[in-house]
């Protein structure tokens, strides 16, 4: 298994398998690299981004540049190393844009409002076109917001491990508006299980959701997390600026019926195994 990511990023999470890893570290718009990265690969999951939702449309061009092309430049090096199938982690959070009814299927129009979400949109696009222009097989997963086990508390993304982090720290819960942002949260070890069998998966289809099918405001999620530590934590409300959707969730019925694939951990669960890790650390 060989594992790309920028340097001293990706390593903390690979403790105990080093030894069984080839670790490429570097710049993904290096492209003097990417030759070396598709070699000798029959499968390639492509989890790489520069940006989030939030700070993508602060700079679209880097977003562009860093992401879709670094990406096209990429396929042209996995299409000549004869990679068999490339498993693209897209956004289902992002994709949409504004839903115009919920929960939201694969066919539902694709209009973000970030540049996060055009550039994953775009790269869904790309995949399509090597495919046709060349035969490289794809299968694109759009994933709703992921949580678990060392998720880094200190992004600018990922809720769940934001309050964890506060509630580790007796600090204060901060949401931004009125809490009432309705999202859709997976844990990781239903993400993996959907990414292992999309890259199984040969038949016709290309894209998948891949969520819990259920949405929680920012209110709920913070009120299972108390529920889950045993505690009751404080809440501060902050006045948001930011553009955003006030509802995502995802259809998952395609995942289910052609992946065979399904979710199998509930929020509450997820919550308590990652307040279990964080009692053994």
């Amino acid at each position: 298994m060989r594992v790309f990511d920028r340097v001293n990023v990706a390593r903390g999470n690979l403790t105990g398998i080093l030894d069984r890893v080839e670790m490429i570290e570097g710049d993904f718009s290096d492209s003097s690299l990417h030759a070396g990265l598709a070699a000798g690969a029959d499968i390639v999951y492509h989890l790489i981004s520069t940006t989030v939702p939030r700070t993508s449309n602060g700079d679209p061009a880097f977003d562009v540049e860093s992401n879709v092309v670094a990406t096209v430049r990429f396929l042209a090096a996995a299409q000549a190393a004869m990679v068999k199938k490339i498993v693209f982690f897209s956004s289902g959070g992002t994709v949409y844009g504004v839903p115009r009814c919920w929960p939201i299927s694969e066919r539902h129009p694709t209009d973000p409002i970030c540049s996060y979400g055009i550039g994953k949109l775009a790269i869904e696009k790309y995949l399509k076109l090597f495919h046709h222009l060349h035969g490289l097989d794809y299968t694109v997963l759009r994933i709703s917001n992921p949580y678990g086990a060392r998720q880094r508390p200190t992004g600018v993304q990922g809720v769940v491990a934001a309050f964890a982090d506060r509630m580790r720290r007796n600090a204060p819960l901060e949401i931004w508006g009125d809490g009432s942002a309705v999202r859709d949260y997976i844990h990781v070890s239903d993400v993996v299980r959907a990414a292992l069998a999309a890259g199984q998966y040969g038949g016709p289809d290309r894209i998948f959701n891949i969520g819990s099918g259920r949405g929680l405001s920012l209110i709920e999620v913070a009120a299972a997390m108390g529920a889950a530590a045993r505690v009751t934590p404080e809440i501060v409300f902050s006045k948001s600026g930011r553009l955003d959707v006030s509802a995502n969730v995802l259809d998952i019925t395609r995942a289910r019926s052609r992946l065979c694939w399904q979710p199998m951990v509930s929020f509450d669960d997820g919550l308590r195994r990652l307040i279990a890790d964080d009692v053994k650390t």
